[in-house]
Order: structure tokens, then C-alpha cells, then sequence
């Protein structure tokens, strides 16, 4: 019988956000796979765990992702964890969950801290709905490509970003959206954690020389509803006409007509008469 692998979520600065249930499965597992073994060791010392840990990241998650494949099958259980957080989420844990599922190994959650969800909840920014876009791509082509997508989006949007890339981040994002309202949300958790609120353009000039430093969500408004066009009486008396042509008896039209402009039925199928007498 196969193990089970646990995504562990772990904190995003502050250790003590840790839940119980965490530590319970970091404590029972025959080992752990890592984003980065160094700063999850500092993690398992702070609570006195010693485990197997194995390291899997972006660049050898194709190699490692197998080896941690057969060792779920021969019946250990597993944790992921990634440095901070909740693994699989814009994070190459995603490719390991994925195996599992196709390989029939059970796959638990251990919910824990999320950083764009966090940051949402302390932006004051709209959270009815969003979009969260992860880490903008480092080529430039690809970058623009992918903002100029997201011109028409009117769902909130979230993106992570490392300090020394948010300066062509924001100028991207800038030229293509506009002068957006948005929310800057570093250090979560932490001593420095800050919510900076501000403009798209401010920000983009503001950030081309000074350098934030610890790390990032980004969090912009959506784009404005664009208000459909208010129809003229003509236009009304017009779109009848039209309804006419394709059969619709004369008081049904004007009656269609007045109900998508708001003029009254009665205005319309008097212009409509007029029209026929000339």
C-alpha cells in the first residue's frame, strides 16, 4: 500500500502562525521534500523536528519528482513544504501534486499561510473577486505579452514579485493599465510588514530608483465597467423599425424597443405611426 503525500503549509514570516496539526505531520513523516533544505531546516530546529529532508525545486523537480514518486509507493509518507507558505501554489510543488495524481497516491492537504490571500485581506482592495496571476515572467516580451492580456480584466489582480524585478514590473504594468489604484504588500508577518497604497504611474516613478526590499505582492484594480452607451429616441424608434423589417407586428416593436431604451412605448409606436403617413 502507497504513502500519502501531505502539502504542508508553512509561515510566511512569524513561526508562531504554524498550526498544530503542521508540526503533527512534519513529526510523523518518514521525510520531507523542500524548496530550499536550508531554510526549511531552520523551521524543523526552531520546533526540534529531525527528518530526511530531500531537495526539490524548479530546476531538478523533473529529476526528483520520480525518486519521490517511489518512495510514496513503496509506503513512507511524504511532506512538500516550500520556503514559505502553501506549496504548489505558483510554486513547482504543483508538478510533484500532479505526479502523485497520476501515479494513484493519495495527495492531503495541511492547510496553512498564504501570502496573496493574506495580502488581499490586509489591502483593502476589493476581494469579491479576483484574479491571482502568480510571478510576471523575467523576459520582457513575455512580460508585456502577458500584462497586455490583463488590460480588460475587471476582476481585482494579484501578483508576486522579487524586489530587484519591481521596478520593470511596475513600468510595464503602468504603460499597459493606466493609472490604477494599487496596493503594495511586503514583509507579511514580519516586523516591517507595510501595505503602501498608491497609484500604478507614482509607483512605477517612485520605484525606478528606490528598491523595496523583502518580499512582494502586488495587488491592482481591475478595470472599470465600461457603462453601455444610453440609447436616443431616434436610435429606439430606429432598432423598431428594424424588428419590423424582420416581421414583429408594430406594437410588439415598439414595445421591444421601449423596453431596451427606457423610452415609453407609446412615444415610439406614435413616431413609428408618423413614419408611415410621410
Amino acid at each position: 500500500m502507497s504513502g500519502t503525500l501531505y502539502v504542508v503549509g508553512t509561515p510566511i514570516g512569524n513561526l508562531g502562525d504554524i498550526s498544530p496539526r503542521a508540526l503533527e505531520t512534519l513529526e510523523k513523516c518518514d521525510f520531507i521534500a523542500a524548496e530550499d533544505t536550508r531554510v526549511s531546516l531552520k523551521l524543523l530546529n526552531h520546533f526540534g523536528i529531525k527528518k530526511t529532508m530531500i531537495s526539490y525545486f524548479e530546476h531538478n523537480k523533473f529529476e526528483r519528482g520520480p525518486i519521490i514518486a517511489e518512495k510514496l509507493l513503496s509506503g513512507e509518507n511524504g511532506v512538500i513544504v516550500t520556503d514559505a507558505g502553501m506549496p504548489a501554489i505558483s510554486d513547482p510543488g504543483e508538478d510533484l501534486v500532479k505526479l502523485c495524481i497520476e501515479k494513484g497516491i493519495k495527495v492531503e492537504a495541511v492547510p496553512g499561510p498564504c501570502a496573496f490571500a493574506t495580502a488581499l485581506a490586509v489591502s483593502g482592495m476589493p476581494s469579491r473577486r479576483f484574479t491571482f496571476e502568480g510571478f510576471l515572467p523575467v523576459e520582457k516580451n513575455e512580460r508585456k505579452y502577458i500584462i497586455s492580456t490583463l488590460v480588460s480584466e475587471e476582476r481585482t489582480m494579484i501578483f508576486y514579485e522579487a524586489p530587484h524585478k519591481l521596478s520593470d514590473a511596475l513600468r510595464d504594468l503602468a504603460a499597459a493599465l493606466g493609472d490604477r489604484e494599487i496596493a503594495i504588500v511586503r514583509e507579511l508577518t514580519k516586523i516591517h510588514e507595510e501595505v503602501i497604497k498608491t497609484t500604478l504611474c507614482a509607483a512605477a516613478e517612485k520605484y525606478s530608483s528606490e528598491q523595496l526590499k523583502g518580499e512582494i505582492v502586488l495587488i491592482i484594480a481591475g478595470a472599470p465597467r465600461k457603462e453601455e452607451e444610453e440609447m436616443t429616441f431616434e436610435q429606439a424608434v430606429a432598432y423598431a423599425n428594424e424588428l419590423i423589417e424582420k416581421g414583429e407586428p408594430k406594437t410588439s416593436a415598439a414595445k421591444i424597443a421601449a423596453k431596451e431604451s427606457g423610452f415609453k412605448k407609446g412615444d415610439i409606436y406614435k413616431a413609428l405611426t408618423e413614419e408611415d403617413k410621410k
